[in-house]
């Protein structure tokens, strides 16, 4: 479809061309960019009153709602663009970009659908604002946003008593030094949790059927990688799932999830899950104390039973649809092939085979040239080390 778009338009160029002479307003203005314009102008004035706290000037634009829902949260920048306009003029899809101070070094890019009226001067006003279709919602969709700032972290909630966001802070701060002994510290060196009221609320700021997350703790998403610069990361939590978990599980699963934060720049197409996933749990059990066995329930049930993995877990193997045990099987298989790294090259060994798998250009031999440069060794004798090291651990 976009083919044929893109030849069309190429087309209707080369026609107005040829035409020139004859009918020289080809390049007239479309009949809604009057229209177009002054919605963009009433989304600056409405962003512009957002960023100076003037909830006054604010309400002339529009419904009050959201800057209700959004006084807690401290922006850098928030900004519209308009990219087209209902047919009937009671609509418009815009694009925004908004940046948490403090916290974002790229913007965050979410597609908006506004409705719209006239005003008795023939101007317009925002009665609504909400996801675009098929886009995830925003933590203020929800409902007002409550936000608590750690020494390392922003934790922002709805639907959640500031007490025990205050909870996830903590962990979040003890998360990102952590973090920063594993990595290195030349990363953002901080992280924004979301924290909705439930499951669905978690689904719906990811976009995604929540059966996809029942019984995943947190998730973290990269929303909006720019050219050349790390994403701006969110951790989304399931509060349901996380509930349920000990103090212990509650702080693998933010270390967890910080570290997806921390090396989301190194980690590209070329990186298979069962490296990042497994250094991000890697990263997440230093520390602890917890034996192979106690971190790898599912995976040491398997060699008890004789069935020795064949080889490391491919990426469709991390769905999140599929059986849960066969899940966890692959996060602990990844697990223990980044700590039988660490173990027999070293923890900077590690970090720097991480890294020259996600430098290549291309998924594939990206595995293979970084075993090769960093750890002279091939995937085959990888994959033999690794069968030992589960036996040897897990058996």
């Amino acid at each position: 479809m976009a083919g044929r778009n893109s030849a069309r338009r190429r087309a209707a160029a080369g026609l107005c061309l040829l035409l020139l002479p004859a009918f020289a307003g080809c390049d007239r203005p479309a009949p809604d960019t009057g229209a177009r314009a002054g919605v963009q102008r009433v989304l600056d004035r409405r962003a512009a009153a957002l960023l100076g706290h003037d909830e006054g000037a604010y309400a002339t634009t529009g419904t009050r709602t959201p800057y209700t829902r959004l006084r807690a949260v401290p922006l850098a920048s928030w900004a519209y663009r308009v990219t087209a306009l209902g047919r009937d003029g009671t609509s418009a899809d815009a694009e925004l970009r908004y940046r948490v101070a403090g916290q974002d070094t790229a913007p965050v890019i979410a597609r908006r659908t506004l409705t719209l009226s006239h005003t008795a001067d023939g101007g317009w006003y925002v009665t609504a604002e909400g996801p675009a279709h098929g886009a995830g919602q925003q933590l203020w969709d929800q409902g007002t946003v409550t936000a608590v700032t750690g020494a390392h972290s922003l934790v922002l909630g709805t639907g959640q008593r500031t007490a025990g966001l205050r909870g996830y802070a903590r962990l979040a701060d003890r998360a990102v030094p952590a973090v920063s002994r594993a990595w290195g510290a030349r990363w953002a060196r901080r992280v924004v949790v979301l924290v909705p009221r439930s499951l669905d609320g978690m689904a719906a700021l990811l976009g995604a059927p929540a059966a996809r997350y029942r019984g995943i703790a947190a998730v973290t998403t990269a929303e909006t990688p720019g050219a050349g610069r790390a994403p701006a990361d969110r951790v989304v939590v399931n509060p349901e799932a996380y509930a349920i978990l000990g103090d212990l599980g509650r702080q693998v699963v933010l270390t967890h999830e910080t570290t997806h934060v921390a090396t989301r720049s190194a980690t590209t197409a070329a990186t298979p899950l069962w490296l990042s996933e497994g250094y991000a749990d890697w990263t997440g059990y230093l520390g602890t104390g917890r034996t192979p066995a106690e971190a790898a329930p599912e995976l040491t049930r398997a060699v008890a039973g004789g069935h020795l993995p064949a080889a490391l877990p491919a990426d469709e193997d991390f769905g999140f649809t599929g059986d849960p045990a066969a899940l966890a099987r692959s996060y602990e298989s990844g697990w223990l092939a980044c700590r039988m790294i660490a173990d027999r090259w070293g923890e900077d060994r590690l970090r720097a085979f991480y890294r020259a798998v996600g430098a290549h250009r291309t998924r594939a031999g990206a595995v293979e040239g970084a075993l090769n440069k960093v750890l002279d060794t091939t995937p085959q004798e990888f994959t033999a080390h690794w069968q030992d090291y589960v036996r040897d651990r897990l058996g």
